[in-house]
C-alpha cells in the first residue's frame, strides 16, 4: 500500500522483475497462495527491500522500468481485495484489562476480573473459515437467545430463536504468525517476537445476545463464529519497528507474570504504538452523503498482555502454530469511555445506587439516529496508524464491514 494507491507485485512477478533480481523470490511469489511467504518470514524483508528499490526515483531510469512502474501502481479505489493470507487456525485473546474490567463489570460489579486474569493470557479458538477481508458484507445471524423471565413457579419457557438483536463489532489487532513450531515444542518468550510475520486489523463481530444465553459453560461458540472481518494488508514487524514501545506498566499489587511469560527485552519494547479509531455509517448517513461518524478512537499502548506473550503461553503446552495463522488482540479499550472498542462498553453507563445496571445510553449520530447496538445497513470502518517524529506515519488501511439483513 503506497497512500491512495498499491503496488501490484503479481504485475512484477509477470513482467519477470524478480527472475532479474532475486529468482528465489520470484519463485516464492508464483505460488497461488502468498501464505508462504509466513513460511519463509526471512523472504519478507527481502520482498520489501526489494520494491523499495523498485520504487525509487533515482534508479531505474530505463523506459522498459517507467513504464512497468506505472502499469503495477493502481488506485485502490478500483481495487477488491481479498484476504491478505489464509489461516488455517484463529485465536482471539482479551488482553484489554480496561474491557476486561467493564465487561466483567456487568455480571460480576464486586469482582469484574477473575482471579486468573492477572496470571495467564485468556483465549479462545475461533473459526478461520468464515475469516473474511474488508468489504465483505456480514450477515445478521440467526441464534438461540436466553428465554423471558417467567412467573415464579411456572415451567421455564423456551428461548426464542430468530435474527441476533445485539449485533456487535470488537475493534482488534492481529498478528500473522510467521514460521511456527513443531507440534510439542513451545515457542520460548525469548523467540516469540520472531514468529511474528506482521499485524493487521481484526473485526470480531459479535451477537451479544446470542453469546449471553451460550457462553457457559465453555465460552463463545454461535455467537462469534459467523464472521470475522480483517484489513487487506498485513504491515510487517521492520515497518512498525520505530513504532515500538514498552509493554503496559502494570499497576503497583499486580503480580509478576510467571517466568515462562516474562521477558525484560518484552518489556522493554514488546508493545506497539499504534493509534486506532472505530468509524460508523449508517444507510441514512450514505443517502444523505453525511459521511460517517467517528464513535471511539484507543491506544494499542494499553493492552495488558504483548503478543509475544500471548504466543507464548498458546504453545506452553506444545500446541503446534502454522505459518500464516492468526491470533488477535481482543478488543482494544482503553481507560477513558470515548476509548471503548466496542457497543458493548460505549453504550454501558454501570449500575445504580441499588446496584442494578443502568439502562443503557444510545450513541447518537449527526442524522438523529441512535444506536445500542448495531442495525442493518451499518457501516462499520476500523482505521490505524503509528506516527513518531522523524519518521513516516505508517497507515494500516481500513478494516470494512456493512451490516446485511439475515438470511431467514
Amino acid at each position: 500500500a503506497i497512500g491512495d494507491s498499491v503496488l501490484d507485485v503479481t504485475t512484477l512477478v509477470t513482467a519477470g522483475y524478480f527472475d532479474r533480481t532475486d529468482p528465489d523470490l520470484a519463485d516464492l511469489l508464483d505460488a497461488d497462495d502468498w501464505s508462504l511467504l509466513a513460511t519463509y518470514p526471512e523472504k519478507v524483508r527481502d520482498l520489501r527491500r526489494a520494491l523499495q528499490d523498485f520504487l525509487r526515483h533515482d534508479k531505474h531510469a530505463g523506459q522498459q522500468e517507467r513504464r512497468l512502474r506505472q502499469k503495477a501502481v493502481l488506485k485502490r479505489r478500483d481495487l477488491t481485495f481479498v484476504e491478505p493470507v489464509l489461516a488455517r487456525n484463529y485465536t482471539d485473546f482479551y488482553a484489554s484489562i480496561h474491557h476486561a474490567t467493564t465487561v466483567g463489570s456487568m455480571f460480576r460489579p464486586d469482582n469484574p476480573l477473575l482471579p486468573n486474569y492477572k496470571w495467564v493470557p485468556i483465549g479462545y479458538h475461533g473459526r478461520a473459515s468464515s475469516i473474511v477481508p474488508s468489504g465483505t458484507p456480514i450477515v445478521r445471524p440467526l441464534g438461540q437467545q436466553s428465554p423471558p423471565d417467567g412467573e415464579p413457579g411456572a415451567p421455564p419457557s423456551p428461548p426464542p430463536f430468530g435474527p441476533c438483536k445485539m449485533l456487535d463489532y470488537e475493534l482488534e489487532v492481529g498478528a500473522v504468525i510467521a514460521g511456527g513450531n513443531a507440534l510439542g515444542e513451545p515457542i520460548s518468550i525469548a523467540r516469540a517476537r520472531e514468529a511474528i510475520l506482521g499485524l493487521c486489523l481484526v473485526n470480531d463481530w459479535s451477537a451479544r445476545d446470542v453469546q449471553r444465553w451460550e457462553y457457559q459453560p465453555l465460552g463463545p461458540f454461535l455467537a462469534k463464529n459467523f464472521a470475522t472481518t480483517i484489513s487487506p494488508f498485513i504491515v510487517t514487524l521492520d515497518a512498525l519497528e520505530p513504532f515500538r514501545c514498552a509493554a503496559m506498566e502494570r499497576p503497583s499489587g499486580d503480580p509478576r507474570p510467571l517466568g515462562y511469560l516474562s521477558d525484560d527485552e518484552d518489556q522493554r519494547a514488546g508493545g506497539f504504538d499504534i493509534v486506532l479509531e472505530v468509524w460508523l455509517e449508517t444507510a441514512k448517513m450514505t443517502e444523505k452523503r453525511t459521511g460517517a461518524v467517528r464513535l471511539s478512537r484507543g491506544s494499542f499502548r494499553d493492552m495488558y498482555w504483548t503478543f509475544a506473550q500471548m504466543i507464548t503461553h498458546h504453545t506452553s503446552n506444545g500446541c503446534n502454530m502454522l505459518p500464516g495463522d492468526l491470533i488477535a488482540s481482543g478488543t482494544v479499550s482503553g481507560r477513558e469511555s470515548d476509548a471503548r472498542g466496542c457497543l458493548l462498553e460505549l453504550t454501558w453507563q454501570g449500575a445504580g445506587p441499588d446496584g442494578k445496571p443502568l439502562p443503557r445510553k444510545p450513541v447518537t449520530l449527526p442524522t438523529g439516529e441512535t444506536r445500542t447496538f448495531l442495525q442493518d445497513g451499518d457501516t462499520v470502518i476500523f482505521r490505524a496508524w503509528c506516527e513518531r517524529e522523524g519518521f513516516r506515519r505508517v497507515g494500516f488501511g481500513e478494516c470494512v464491514g456493512t451490516v446485511a439483513p439475515p438470511r431467514v
